[in-house]
């Protein structure tokens, strides 16, 4: 099993010029610990639960487009993409751009978008829920459209209506970025999972509940006749052994779900200085996942 971890806070004691410093040494640290994957969250304002709005946020693919010119080796994306936040064309070329000059490295995670608060803040359109999945199955549709060479024609959806679907330079990544939806309602995002995702983001709150949604799943590929095991299973886990630096419990409690069929945890420490915990914490965590069968 292999170590992610997703930097979730920017509250460094040194404030916003020491913002950039501190991104480069994480993913430098990062690298030198054996994590396989960074991400950054997709919102403009922070979570409640996390600090706040009040909290320093950076801009996702702003914040990706640095790492990327600091890394070499780790994959990069936001964990879970707003739907709402771009249009799917520009969001297609976005990905496409840190694709490119990461060389291969992005995955696009992606999910309906959930934080009212920062739509009617910042006067972004927050539609029902309902419309947020069927812009976010017209948003996949469009990304394969445009990652497609063969076929840069129009898109004509429900919501929105794409002329011309070009999309040049083409990904480095073949056949296209990894596309991970994000979340783990049974009815429509497992269902969007199995139809189009190459990987899947599960945030359980136990093995047993892991086993649920991954069952779920399997159901839906069945329906829609995908390959099971050809979707990348991975998990945020933020519990407390993490944010209080126990590795053994963490150890004790991760083995329960490796043997559910996991290629990543991802690991959500909540601190406004990732660097040295990836020194401290995620470099031996990668240890002692790797000997875990």
């Amino acid at each position: 099993m292999r170590v992610g971890v997703h930097i979730n806070r920017f509250n460094h004691p040194g404030g916003g010029p020491a913002l950039g410093a501190e991104l480069a040494a994480a993913g430098a640290a990062a690298e030198a610990a054996g994590v396989s994957w960074v991400s950054v969250m997709d919102h403009y304002f922070q979570m409640e639960f996390n600090g706040g709005a009040e909290d320093p946020m950076l801009e996702a693919y702003t914040t990706l487009g640095y790492l990327a010119g600091r890394t070499s080796t780790v994959r990069l994306g936001a964990l879970v993409t707003g739907v709402t936040y771009r249009h799917p064309g520009l969001l297609a070329k976005i990905a496409t751009t840190l694709d490119v000059v990461s060389g291969g490295r992005a995955t696009l995670g992606i999910g309906a978008a959930w934080y009212d608060r920062e739509h009617h803040g910042l006067g972004v359109p927050y539609p029902p829920l309902k419309e947020r999945f069927e812009r976010l199955e017209e948003t996949l549709r469009i990304c394969l459209q445009m990652w497609d060479p063969e076929n840069d024609g129009p898109f004509e959806g429900r919501y929105y209506q794409l002329a011309e679907t070009l999309c040049v330079p083409a990904p480095v990544s073949t056949p296209h970025p990894e596309i991970m939806i994000g979340g783990q309602g049974e009815k429509k995002t497992l269902r969007l999972v199995a139809q189009y995702a190459d990987a899947c983001n599960l945030i359980p709150s136990s093995p047993e509940e892991l086993r649920h949604k991954l069952e779920v799943l399997r159901g839906h590929c069945d329906t829609v006749g995908r390959d099971y095991d050809s979707i990348r299973k991975t998990i945020a886990y933020g519990a407390e052994p993490v944010t209080a630096g126990d590795l053994d419990a963490f150890t004790r409690d991760i083995e329960g779900y490796a043997k559910l069929g996991l290629d990543t945890v991802i690991l959500s420490p909540r601190l406004g200085e990732t660097s040295e915990w990836m020194e401290t914490f995620a470099a031996p965590a990668v240890e002692r996942l790797a000997g875990i069968e």
